[in-house]
């Protein structure tokens, strides 16, 4: 089913359905990932909740015994639970996406379902969740649990029968050729698998092994602990392995465990060879299973000599697809080729055109959906270049307003005066705006310290003018009930770039509209850098001052984006070569000596003099035996 769109609360809701006897109401529900509840209501409004098959996934990962809750709530209705049949049952079951093969589907009150969740002894959260929904009908009420919450009544999950890795250990990898039915979406998060997340067993290892890993002191974990970030694409890698096992290899009950077999991580490694993956999405994968094994090694029993090996063989396996697996290409005449590239001119000259062409429908056409919307887009793309040396494009999405007062929005932020990565407005006449980036890549090697600039005039008024009546009109059109999007900048949903890949798609899209070409926006980052380090540069700023403005120091131009560095200094120390051979010769025949020609009388070697007036010198030895052999 399509996504629903999103309540202020956080339910998302489906049109209402009717029938001879109930109405139905489909409403998603957080335990803590989305998941299907069917709410409804008699004629009478009395309200039930419908305990079927889709239902029973939520109910796994929260109580012991799924059985157990359904024998508690036959006792509490004295086994007189409402069964659905006819059209009650066809309209319960298109909107809740249900099999239309279930033979049986039982609705009880949601009183009853209250009754039988404190039985049961779930976390209170579900209880008031239930209450809110069951008292206040008119009001629209999240069912979602917390994960500190859930937290809180986790027990440590069991050890395997046997904690240690699968032995012997490969040698070398697999082949592997692509199956017919390979999809890229083959993660646990995709559609087909989705019901997997929720199982009790890989919910409780998913939550320990992220409380190992972000918890702020863990003194049996090496290193410090992982932001969000961090922790976001370690939890993609998982999904995506545990998603490969239960697709391609077959494994009905995907958990943590898996990464315990050396022989599925190395097919797993060899499918993304086949697939055609970078060496550094592999190389990220097996920093994860080796975070995956430290995890278990943590636990009682993890003391086995085949996790040191498992980690030496992860470390070994991991330096081989660095040497053998080619890195992609950064070439700015092959991405040129292959349509990924736009030298500065033109790229400068793209936005500039958007720039003028915003400014003048607005004032021919007005404040509306349209031209706001191209405001918009020409102010993102002149923060992302232009203007300003190429700023981090994750600071540009955590960029707030000025209207917001609220906390700093970052998740690993501990300052409680922080107020985040800000756009502010200092003066308004004459206008100046300041950036304050205190969230950037390297804010821990730089001792926090905070990129912060006052916005050119042109920028600033351009900014300036976007974030009066353009951006209201757009949050406006875009409103979620009242919930208003605090960053500058947002999607065609009114909601911020806070995916990385939505800003690379968006980007992408707006680019070839306006006659380029769809290169990533990280690409600018490398256009500046090639056109600041080329022979041909033109007057601009400091290396030293844009690479702090980008978060980073020269030595990284050399390193990552000047792909020319090497041949352009090559080049020029063969082009001076000739210049300085021309100068060589051109000494030697200033400091020239005056060489004359001389034969010494008693030998008959050809002695060379400095001048006429020098004396010979002799090349015969002193010893009797040399002159007889010199006069024979």
């Amino acid at each position: 089913m399509q996504a629903l769109p999103l309540t202020q609360s956080g339910i998302q809701q489906r049109g209402l359905m009717s029938s001879s006897e109930y109405t139905f109401k489909l409403v998603q529900v957080c335990l803590p990932e989305p998941s299907k509840l069917v709410v409804m209501c008699d004629k009478r409004k009395r309200q039930c909740v419908c305990l079927c098959q889709v239902y029973k996934s939520c109910l796994d990962g929260l109580l012991p015994n799924y059985q157990a809750f359904y024998r508690v709530c036959s006792r509490l209705t004295k086994h007189q639970s409402t069964l659905l049949s006819g059209q009650d049952k066809q309209l319960l079951v298109a909107l809740a996406g249900m099999d239309v093969s279930v033979p049986h589907v039982a609705v009880v009150s949601l009183a009853v379902c209250c009754r039988a969740l404190k039985l049961c002894k779930v976390p209170a959260a579900v209880l008031h969740a239930f209450d809110d929904i069951r008292l206040k009908p008119a009001r629209q009420v999240v069912l979602g649990l917390p994960e500190h919450i859930l937290a809180a009544h986790a027990q440590p999950s069991p050890n395997p029968v046997q904690l240690q890795m699968t032995t012997p250990f490969p040698v070398t990898l697999p082949e592997c050729a692509l199956p017919a039915d390979f999809k890229k979406q083959h993660g646990l998060l995709a559609k087909p698998h989705k019901h997997l997340v929720h199982r009790a067993v890989l919910a409780q290892h998913m939550g320990e092994f992220k409380s190992f890993s972000t918890s702020p002191f863990q003194l049996n974990r090496k290193g410090i602990a992982h932001s969000s970030r961090t922790w976001q694409n370690s939890e993609k890698h998982v999904y995506l392995f545990l998603g490969y096992c239960h697709h391609y290899q077959q494994v009905s009950q995907p958990t943590l465990q898996l990464f315990l077999s050396s022989p599925l991580i190395a097919q797993f490694v060899s499918f993304h060879i086949a697939a055609g993956h970078s060496q550094l999405y592999i190389r990220n994968f097996l920093s994860c299973a080796k975070c995956v094994l430290r995890w278990w090694q943590s636990k009682p029993g993890g003391n086995h000599p085949s996790f040191v090996e498992g980690l030496e063989w992860l470390q070994t396996l991991g330096l081989q697809v660095a040497d053998q697996l080619p890195r992609p290409s950064k070439d700015p005449k092959g991405l040129a080729d292959i349509g990924k590239w736009m030298c500065a001119a033109d790229l400068v000259h793209t936005i500039h055109g958007a720039e003028q062409q915003s400014q003048a429908q607005m004032q021919q056409q007005g404040v509306t959906v349209e031209t706001s919307r191209d405001m918009h887009d020409a102010a993102l793309a002149a923060m992302i270049f232009s203007h300003l040396p190429p700023v981090r494009l994750s600071c540009i999405r955590s960029l707030v307003g000025p209207a917001y007062l609220g906390p700093c929005l970052h998740p690993d932020c501990k300052e409680p005066s922080c107020e985040g990565n800000r756009l502010s407005i200092m003066s308004e006449s004459p206008l100046l705006m300041r950036i304050s980036l205190p969230h950037h890549k390297n804010a821990r090697k730089w001792g926090k310290a905070v990129i912060e600039f006052d916005v050119p005039s042109d920028l600033a008024q351009l900014l300036h003018t976007y974030l009066g009546a353009p951006r209201k009109a757009l949050l406006e059109h875009h409103l979620l009930i009242g919930d208003a999007c605090p960053y500058v900048f947002m999607d065609m949903h009114g909601r911020g770039f806070v995916a990385a890949a939505v800003l690379t798609l968006y980007w992408q899209k707006w680019l070839v509209s306006r006659g380029g070409v769809p290169m990533n926006p990280s690409m600018c980052r490398q256009v500046f850098v090639d056109e600041r380090q080329s022979d041909s540069a033109t007057a601009g700023p400091s290396n030293q001052g844009a690479a702090m403005v980008m978060g980073h120091n020269v030595k990284q131009w050399d390193k990552w984006y000047d792909m020319q560095y090497h041949p352009r200094l090559a080049q020029n120390a063969v082009d001076g070569m000739q210049s300085w051979r021309a100068a060589m010769l051109q000494s030697h025949t200033l400091a020239a000596p005056d060489l004359t020609l001389s034969t010494a009388l008693h030998c008959g070697h050809v002695l060379v003099s400095d001048s006429e007036e020098s004396q010979y010198q002799s090349c015969c030895s002193d010893s009797d035996s040399d002159i007889d052999i010199e006069l024979d």
